[in-house]
């Protein structure tokens, strides 16, 4: 049986109770899985090296707050039915004003993560040009709290978009105009070779 429905792009998350469940690495691995492509609670367990009962846990936490839903259902073979879940947005991004002060730490490591990566092949960019960029760590916590604060702004306008590019295409796209914005806004120097792209 089939229960097709869209995708959506983006949601921001506003919900305090949901925040908290986007909060767990385990969750968060599940939702980009499963924006890749629906899967049953088995795959997902073989996929990430977790015991069934514990992807089952997360699974339920995830149904509950709205993140996922069941795409289809089929019938094995042996006659067990599986359900096959799919993600109800490709990429989950979380209110930072909503976040509570005990996890916000948590959200600032995963942009300052990102952040790194994207600083890296701007590097690589700057150094065609005998350039070199320079940041502490202040800055970059700065940064990735500027950045926190303003990706939910700019993901807001893709929530009702229709668009067929995948979730790390799209991420990275929210990521970069979310950078050019701050660039614009801050002069930030080293963001300056994103103006280029």
């Amino acid at each position: 049986m089939s229960l097709k429905t869209t995708v959506r792009p983006v949601m921001i998350i506003d919900d305090l109770e949901i925040i908290k469940s986007l909060a767990d690495p385990i969750r968060r691995e599940i939702l980009r899985q499963l924006a890749e492509c629906p899967m049953t609670e088995a795959q997902l367990a073989v996929k990430l090296k977790f015991a069934k009962s514990s992807i089952g846990h997360h699974l339920q936490t995830l149904i509950n707050a709205g993140l996922i839903r069941v795409e289809r259902t089929e019938v094995e073979s042996h006659g067990i039915q599986q359900k096959y879940y799919e993600s109800t947005s490709k990429l989950f991004l979380e209110n930072f004003e909503n976040v509570p002060p005990e996890l916000q730490r948590y959200f600032l490591h995963i942009h300052m993560e990102r952040l790194r990566g994207i600083l890296s092949v701007i590097q690589l960019m700057e150094e065609e040009q005998g350039r070199n960029i320079e940041i502490t760590r202040e800055q970059l916590e700065g940064l990735s709290l500027e950045i926190a604060k303003q990706i939910s702004i700019v993901g807001k306008q893709y929530e009702e978009k229709k668009l067929d590019i995948n979730r790390e295409t799209l991420l990275v796209k929210i990521y970069c105009e979310t950078l050019r914005k701050i660039a614009a806004e801050h002069k930030w120097p080293p963001l300056k070779a994103l103006e280029e792209l």
